[in-house]
């Protein structure tokens, strides 16, 4: 690698540091992490995950906007510096449960998690450990607005009903 690109490579690990979901991970972790990611671009409209689609995906998203769809209905839009998507097929290695769009002009670091079976165990281990407690952050988070959103709901239908 030329000093240019490790320049470019320190830029962007330095960059990634002030994402709030990849704060925890050390620049050595992130460096790793990089090894094995794209950063993709996309234009509005432009399908990031397919509902149904099988891969090792996750998303973090650096700039833009994009719409989680499922059956057709939007369920929600990200639009934070740092949010994650892809995530959940990656836990259980289940079909992609949504589709993903870009709503506007979209930039992502794209990551093949599947690197993560290479490591020595050691490594291996607190990788897991740090990547499996961001995603449990993550999925803290959006249980508790759907549950304020459940919410909010319920006290609409009952107002319906009265």
């Amino acid at each position: 690698m030329d000093m240019e690109a490790i320049n470019e490579n320190l830029d962007l690990i330095t960059k990634l540091k002030e994402i709030p979901t990849l704060r925890f991970f050390e620049k050595k972790d992130l460096s790793k992490i990089l090894c094995y990611s794209k950063i993709k671009n996309y234009k509005p409209g432009d399908c990031i995950i397919e509902e149904g689609s099988f891969d090792n995906w996750v998303y973090f998203l650096i700039m833009g906007k994009v719409k989680v769809v499922k059956h057709g209905e939007e369920i929600i839009i990200l639009h934070r510096t740092g949010d994650i998507f892809g995530e959940m097929s990656v836990i259980d290695g289940s079909a992609r449960s949504a589709t993903v769009i870009a709503v506007d002009d979209t930039t992502c670091l794209a990551t093949d998690v599947s690197f993560v079976d290479s490591m020595n165990p050691e490594d291996k281990l607190t990788f897991s450990a740090i990547f499996y407690n961001l995603l449990s952050m993550v999925l803290a988070e959006r249980l508790r607005e759907t549950s304020e959103e459940l919410i909010q709901l319920k006290e609409k239908m009952e107002a319906i009903k009265k």
